[in-house]
């Protein structure tokens, strides 16, 4: 593998784990606080379509993020009232949202495009462009530094850099901020928490907020970003690997990131050799494409060790009088 296929993959991969990344952190907040999400993924899928139709009507990709993230909120408070304030089960409500979302933006795409459940494509700016970083020209034939810098970090768009100064910033505010460990403490014991006279409540509908902002700018990224408009299905079950990468981060920031870019990694190889001769034997092309999605199972089946998820995850909590 020469190195010019090497920057490629890397480059691809960065791409590739934007919308993972989201998605990833995302759930970290909800999860942090003690509210599963299964419904990432359908949150990824709304926004994804109300963002490329939104760019589309307005030619305005930042009208798209914006109409995008206020559907996956809208997804995410439904969400909260369902498993906070009526206490209903978290995954049930989670894979309802799922089904919610697969079934509405077909219907509502159909009606309003019929162009088959897909938007029109989307071009000029309605689409986020890539922006080229400082010096990445200058840089571009510079040994080392240069392939790193102008081809790989350089030339994404807004949403890629955004994506990447999150994670420090979830960092900061999980582990920094009064506001993090509250939040942290509310998925431990949320009856301590709310001795001490803080809303157990008000800090889970925030974290699920959070869920739906970070959620609403990865499916946005889909649609008008990595992609030139909306497809059915287009999520892909990135909200699913999303879940896995972060039982397999153990619900920390940056092993986040790292496990995102590994999932998005393996896709990049996935696409990149259709079908991998190993000498020994041809991997198939099905078999790449199932790259991502066998090493969810294998994480999910507890083959890279134990992770232990909050404590009071997934309890609904209900206030002693």
């Amino acid at each position: 593998m020469d190195l010019a296929t090497i920057v490629q993959i890397l480059d691809s991969t960065l791409r590739l784990a934007t919308p993972l990344l989201f998605a990833c952190l995302a759930g970290l907040f909800s999860e942090r606080a003690g509210i599963f999400d299964i419904g990432l993924e359908g949150k990824l899928l709304i926004s994804a379509f109300f963002s490329a139709a939104y760019a589309h009507y307005t030619g305005s990709a930042w009208a798209g993020l914006g109409v995008g993230v206020l559907a996956a909120v809208v997804f995410s408070a439904i969400h909260g009232i369902a498993s906070i304030t009526f206490r209903g089960n978290q995954l049930i409500s989670g894979v309802a949202l799922n089904f919610l979302a697969a079934g509405v933006t077909v219907v509502v795409a159909q009606s309003w495009f019929s162009q088959g459940g897909r938007t029109p494509p989307l071009a000029g700016d309605a689409r986020f462009q890539r922006l080229d970083l400082p010096f990445a020209e200058a840089l571009r034939d510079v040994p080392v530094l240069g392939p790193v810098y102008s081809q790989i970090l350089s030339g994404h768009s807004i949403l890629v850099y955004l994506g990447l100064l999150t994670v420090p910033a979830t960092w900061w505010l999980l582990y920094r901020s009064r506001f993090g460990l509250r939040l942290r403490a509310v998925g431990e014991n949320p009856a301590a928490v709310d001795t001490a006279g803080v809303s157990v409540v008000r800090l889970r509908f925030m974290a699920v907020i959070i869920c739906g902002v970070l959620c609403g700018i990865g499916g946005a990224y889909l649609a008008t970003s990595l992609s030139a408009g909306f497809v059915k299905d287009m999520s892909a079950g990135r909200g699913f690997i999303a879940l896995a990468a972060l039982i397999f981060a153990k619900w920390r920031p940056w092993h986040a990131l790292g496990a995102v870019l590994l999932f998005g990694m393996l896709e990049a190889i996935a696409n990149r050799f259709p079908s991998l001769n190993l000498g020994i034997v041809t991997l198939p092309g099905q078999f790449m494409s199932a790259l991502p999605y066998i090493l969810t199972v294998v994480i999910l089946a507890g083959f890279v060790g134990r992770a232990t998820p909050p404590r009071a995850g997934g309890e609904p909590y209900a206030k002693e009088r």
